[in-house]
């Protein structure tokens, strides 16, 4: 699963997910997207989950780029634990989606096979999404 080589600090504050995202919300790459239309947490596993729905749907005939990456640590307490002693320890890694991100693109496949593929990744993830084109105007 994805998770960062090294981090400035290695526990972070939750932190708010305002606004819409203004970096990383137009398809750079491929040519059709999946973009986020709420803001939520991702989780190493559930990129993981989705990036295997589509090589698989494809047959690994399609070029995919993931365009989020799970850099923020979560922590979590160990079960039936005390009140106080600090905080948890790291649980797992989430990246941090905001509505208008472009989650994964794709390319080399035409459009029903990646409208399909994208589609069935997007039950493994939970916010809800849009298949996006290159050419498509907002």
């Amino acid at each position: 699963m994805l998770s960062p080589k090294r981090t400035k600090y290695r526990k972070y504050h939750r932190g708010r997910m305002r606004g819409k995202a203004t970096r990383g919300n137009e398809i750079c790459f491929g040519s059709f997207g999946l973009q986020a239309l709420e803001p939520n947490w991702i989780t190493s596993r559930q990129i993981e989950a989705a990036r295997r729905t589509i090589t698989r749907y494809t047959k690994r005939g399609a070029k995919l780029w993931i365009r989020i990456f799970p850099d923020k640590t979560v922590t979590a307490r160990a079960a039936e634990s005390r009140m106080g002693s600090g905080k948890g320890a790291v649980d797992y890694w989430v990246a941090v989606v905001k509505p208008g991100t472009i989650i994964f693109e794709i390319s080399s496949v035409p459009e029903e096979v990646a409208k399909a593929a994208l589609s069935l990744a997007s039950y493994k993830l939970p916010l809800k999404t849009k298949f996006i084109q290159k050419n498509s105007i907002k």
